[in-house]
């Protein structure tokens, strides 16, 4: 178990606290004064002290500093209730942890989560969209919505699709609760539990947890350096297996971050077309490029309906803006009524926001400044993992999206490895999340997508420095 820097301080405080040599309402050292006889930085200490805070050994009170918390009194008694354990999946919540917590001390940097950092959020527009719909919508918003959802908002999205040659009617969009929903219901009415789905290969976790709960078999389609999603691959599979649907992200794939041609989005196309095979495409990072032209979709050369894509706004906008889309196709019907047993509306509000964002120049124009920060950012982690770490390390560098994926050789030690970014307070997502075999061990992803400081820079040399043999 490692321990903190600030832990120098906050021992022997919480030692004195629980032996009674600090009573509630002591006042504590200042940050200063800790700062000075402890030789921390400023951080360090506040850090200590939100530990402390969090433990609720220690409040703070505005303009005095800290003092000693009340401590809670335990009630004798009261009869003993025995209840039974509540059961949870250890690897499971080691893997939500893995791929989506954000470390909330400063001294740490949380290249893990794949969400917009609050500083990418546009805060004030969509608070300020939010207000105005409320103002203007009232008590319409309490009310349900469309169960497909609004009729603006379908439309919005029609003209968004074919703006990059993508054939989307609105009669066949349904407005789910963000784009996991979407791929539930996908994967729902394309398939029965124990059907076999060819899946890419990393796959994000999420998408692994979807498959799992719906009790299906996996073929794991390896993603090549540069290529892409093997198509070669694929076809063999599908010669030799029953394969009920397809499962990618064509554009900016998470984790590689690779960018599917359209030549090869249309050999994919081409073998499920020949096998009948439903394919569901995930495009949340398609508006997301660093070079124009936008990237195509699969569904741009589709012409059966045998295409499902769907998206959300979560990583274009904000993660709490809960809504997704899906472009269902020929399976709209059987979609409908897997939407509907899901729940009957999606969040009017978020509805409305959206719409009215679209339907402005607004979102646009935050996309933009969003992209070139997200470019800026790969560019500058991954000219650090370039120039620290060793010359046999692989650096996928992406055209788009969130995610670096990294290769280490085989000889390096892993468990030592995440140690020590541990020590050096820098998180990455293990490449074990990413698959249901072992094939990625020593591989990790890099989100760039939150904030990079000059620490987490230096923590990364420092970190790359260490390898070197």
């Amino acid at each position: 178990m490692k321990d903190y820097r600030y832990s120098v301080f906050t021992s022997s405080i919480e030692a004195k606290i629980t032996t009674g040599v600090l009573k509630p309402g002591d006042k504590l050292p200042s940050v200063r004064r800790i700062k000075e006889e402890y030789n921390l930085s400023t951080s360090s200490v506040q850090s200590g002290y939100d530990y402390l805070v969090f433990k609720g050994l220690v409040m703070s009170i505005p303009r005095s500093g800290y003092v000693v918390a009340a401590q809670t009194k335990k009630i004798s008694g009261e009869p003993q209730i025995d209840l039974p354990p509540i059961p949870r999946d250890p690897i499971f919540r080691e893997n939500v942890i893995l791929t989506s917590n954000i470390k909330q001390h400063a001294e740490f940097a949380s290249l893990n989560a794949a969400t917009p950092s609050d500083f990418f959020v546009p805060q004030k527009l969509v608070l300020r969209t939010m207000q105005q719909v409320i103002r203007e919508k009232g008590a319409a918003l309490l009310r349900y919505y469309p169960t497909n959802g609004t009729d603006e908002l379908r439309e919005l999205l029609t003209r968004r699709s074919a703006g990059h040659g993508a054939r989307v009617q609105p009669e066949e969009l349904l407005i789910t609760d963000g784009a996991l929903q979407a791929l539930y219901i996908a994967l729902a009415i394309t398939t029965t539990p124990n059907d076999i789905i060819a899946v890419e290969s990393p796959c994000v976790f999420s998408v692994l947890e979807v498959i799992a709960n719906l009790r299906l078999r996996t073929i794991e389609i390896p993603v090549r350096n540069k290529e892409g999603f093997d198509t070669d691959y694929l076809k063999n599979v599908c010669d030799k297996n029953a394969v009920k649907a397809i499962v990618l992200t064509p554009n900016f794939h998470n984790p590689t971050g690779l960018l599917l041609t359209d030549e090869r989005k249309k050999e994919v196309l081409a073998i499920a077309s020949h096998h009948h095979i439903p394919i569901i495409e995930n495009d949340v990072y398609g508006d997301l490029y660093f070079r124009n032209p936008r990237p195509s979709n699969i569904r741009n050369f589709d012409t059966s309906g045998s295409v499902i894509t769907f998206s959300s706004f979560s990583k274009t906008i904000a993660p709490g803006i809960r809504l997704g889309w899906m472009a269902a196709g020929r399976f709209l019907s059987k979609a409908e009524r897997m939407k509907f047993s899901l729940g009957r509306s999606v969040s009017p509000l978020n509805q409305e926001v959206i719409a009215k964002l679209l339907g402005s120049a607004t979102y646009d124009r935050h996309l933009r400044t969003f992209r070139r920060e997200l470019e800026r950012q790969a560019i500058q982690l991954a000219g650090q993992f370039s120039s620290y770490f060793p010359e046999n390390t692989y650096t996928e560098i992406p055209q788009g999206g969130y995610s670096i994926w990294n290769k280490l050789s085989a000889d390096v030690d892993m468990q030592g490895f995440y140690k020590s970014c541990e020590t050096l307070g820098i998180h990455f997502t293990p490449g074990t999340t990413f698959s249901f075999t072992d094939a990625y061990d020593h591989c990790f992803r890099t989100i760039f997508s939150q904030r990079i400081t000059a620490a987490s820079i230096d923590a990364i040399k420092t970190l790359g420095c260490s390898l070197a043999p």
